[in-house]
């Protein structure tokens, strides 16, 4: 087999985060292909089950996972998924973290507390994270300072605040997560 032939070098990457706070639109928003999504309505056994507080206009919710891909040149592909958001689905997260390199938790602003569990489950585990805060409707209220503190961030971790719909922030997203990745410090 010559380099040519050699299949590409595969990067995992983990977006997670609470229920409704854009994980499926932001693997879609950067993706080559047409995103893997797991979609399903919301229905009546949900309620008294789902926390949907502060997402009453949302019907729908993964309920397994977002898949998206990104080939970086031909000797380097990288492969995104998404965590399904709902608490009741959480115990796949155990999977879907499986080889991955690093993570994002997309948070909102208008619920922050719904992002406690990704930080939790990245920290947890010693995986590099970024987070990044999806202004819906462009609507940013809150400095990246205010965010952090409500957060409990380490300073070290990267924070961005943009829209997760834009192309353009989801690969500054990314590229914050390779910064940040390149950055850690050596295993010894």
């Amino acid at each position: 087999m010559t380099d040519s032939q050699a299949a590409p070098a595969a990067v995992k990457i983990l977006i997670a985060g609470g229920f409704g706070v854009g994980k499926t639109t932001l693997v879609g928003s950067v993706s080559e292909v047409a995103p893997l999504r797991t979609e399903e309505y919301l229905t009546r056994a949900s309620v008294g089950v789902d926390f949907l507080d502060g997402v009453d206009a949302k019907d729908t919710t993964t309920v397994a996972l977002d898949f998206g891909r990104i080939s970086i040149g031909s000797d380097l592909v990288v492969y995104l998924f998404g965590t399904p958001g709902q608490e009741r689905f959480w115990f796949m997260w155990n999977d879907l973290v499986n080889g991955v390199l690093g993570g994002v938790v997309v948070a909102d602003t208008r619920r922050l507390e719904t992002s406690f569990a990704s930080i939790d489950f990245y920290e947890s585990r010693g995986i590099p994270f970024v987070v990044a805060i999806n202004c819906f409707d462009g609507v940013d209220d809150r400095s990246a300072a205010e965010i952090r503190t409500a957060l409990d961030l380490d300073p070290q971790v990267p924070l961005l605040i943009g829209d997760v719909r834009s192309r353009p922030f989801g690969r500054d997203v990314l590229l914050a997560l390779v910064d940040h990745l390149i950055n850690q410090p050596a295993l010894v």
